[in-house]
C-alpha cells in the first residue's frame, strides 16, 4: 500500500514537485523534505475529519466535485492565487483553524531547516496537490490502470484505519456504531 507521501513523491508527480521547488525557490531535496513533514499532518487531520459519519461523505464529495486533479495534470496552476485560496479552503476543512497550520509549519520547520513563513506559504498549495493526488488515485483522474485502482483502495484505507491496525473494518464498524446509536 502507497501512501500519499509515497504518491506524491513518486516519478508520476515529477512536474509538480518541480513547480513547487519553483514557486518557493527550494531544491528538490528541501521540496522533498517539505512534503514528507507536511503531507502526515494532512493525512492525520483527514483521518481525523473521516472518522466522523459525515467526513467520508464530505471528502468524497470534495474529491467528485473539486476538480482537484487539475493541480497535477497542469502544475502551472499551483502558482496561481486561486490555488492558494483553493488550498487554504481545504485546510480550513482538514484542520479548522489557521493556528493548528501555523503549528503544523513550525513544526516542520524545525525538522527541515526551512522557515516557517516559507512552509506556511507552501502548505495551503501542498494540500491542492495532495487533494489532487488522492482524487486521480480514487477517481482514477480519467485513468483505467490496475495501479491507479490499487492506490486508490490505499489511500482510503489508510484514511478510514484510524487506529493504524492495518485492517479498516474495526473502524468502519465502530463508525456504523455510533451511528445506530444516535
Amino acid at each position: 500500500m502507497s501512501s500519499l507521501v509515497d504518491l506524491l513523491l513518486s516519478d508520476e508527480n515529477k512536474s509538480s514537485l518541480d513547480q513547487l521547488s519553483r514557486n518557493f525557490g527550494l531544491d528538490d531535496s528541501q521540496t522533498r523534505s517539505a512534503v514528507k513533514e507536511l503531507i502526515p499532518a494532512l493525512s492525520r487531520g483527514l483521518q481525523k475529519n473521516t472518522a466522523a459519519e459525515p467526513g467520508m461523505d464530505d471528502l468524497l464529495e470534495a474529491l467528485r466535485t473539486g476538480k482537484h486533479d487539475r493541480y497535477l495534470d497542469q502544475p502551472s496552476t499551483l502558482g496561481a492565487e486561486t490555488t492558494t485560496r483553493d488550498g487554504n479552503d481545504i485546510l480550513g476543512h482538514i484542520f479548522g483553524t489557521k493556528e493548528v497550520s501555523r503549528e503544523v509549519a513550525k513544526r516542520a520547520s524545525s525538522r527541515t531547516g526551512i522557515s516557517d513563513s516559507l512552509l506556511k506559504k507552501m502548505l495551503p498549495v501542498l494540500a491542492t496537490v495532495a487533494m489532487g493526488a488522492i482524487s486521480k488515485s480514487v477517481l482514477g483522474g480519467g485513468r483505467s490502470n490496475a495501479s491507479s485502482r490499487s492506490g486508490a483502495g490505499g489511500l482510503i484505507g489508510s484514511l478510514l484505519d484510524s487506529d493504524r491496525d492495518g485492517s479498516i473494518w474495526d473502524d468502519v464498524l465502530g463508525m456504523a456504531a455510533r451511528t445506530m446509536l444516535r
